[in-house]
């Protein structure tokens, strides 16, 4: 390995969180997750290369975890012996939100329900609509969005735009 592969791996370490919350996702499933963001280090290092260093990292991994996403797990949905993602409990979710707020016991049980709520309203959008959504969350701008994804930049407005339409129909009852 060399040195640059080696800072580049210790720099992509930071993001694996992050990382994991979007393939969680995008899987449905915290095994699944794990394994996706397992084979997007195997595929980073592998083409550390080809990585520009004083650009996104974070965006280069998003986008390398959703192309491992997308020839991995869809060719397993299309496999009658696997089942597929679509047979996977969305709500047997792990807890990633525990560190979204801290508080008493009052606020956490609200959270508790705020976060699942929110979870729900996440996992009812499409899967782009939801990858364009948590990669906003995420702080990559609409230019790095639509490289993680592959698509003009005018696609991931309008994707983003009625992904927030649809979570703000989904979580109206907070509004009021």
């Amino acid at each position: 390995m060399s040195h640059s592969e080696a800072g580049l791996g210790r720099d992509a370490l930071a993001y694996a969180d992050t990382l994991h919350n979007l393939a969680r996702y995008l899987t449905r499933s915290e095994t699944d997750a794990e394994d996706l963001v397992q084979e997007t280090y195997v595929r980073a290092l592998a083409a550390a290369g080809q990585f520009t260093p004083g650009t996104n990292l974070k965006a280069w991994l998003f986008r390398i975890l959703r192309n491992t996403f997308i020839s991995q797990y869809r060719r397993q949905r299309n496999n009658p012996t696997v089942g597929g993602l679509d047979t996977v409990d969305s709500g047997a979710l792990g807890p990633a939100e525990e560190n979204w707020l801290l508080g008493d016991i009052e606020l956490d049980r609200l959270r508790k329900v705020v976060a699942g709520d929110i979870e729900r309203a996440l996992m009812s959008l499409s899967e782009d609509a939801r990858t364009v959504i948590l990669l906003d969350l995420e702080g990559l701008t609409e230019t790095e969005v639509a490289e993680v994804v592959s698509c003009p930049v005018g696609t991931v407005k309008s994707r983003l735009a009625r992904a927030r339409a649809a979570l703000r129909q989904e979580l109206r009852d907070y509004a009021r």
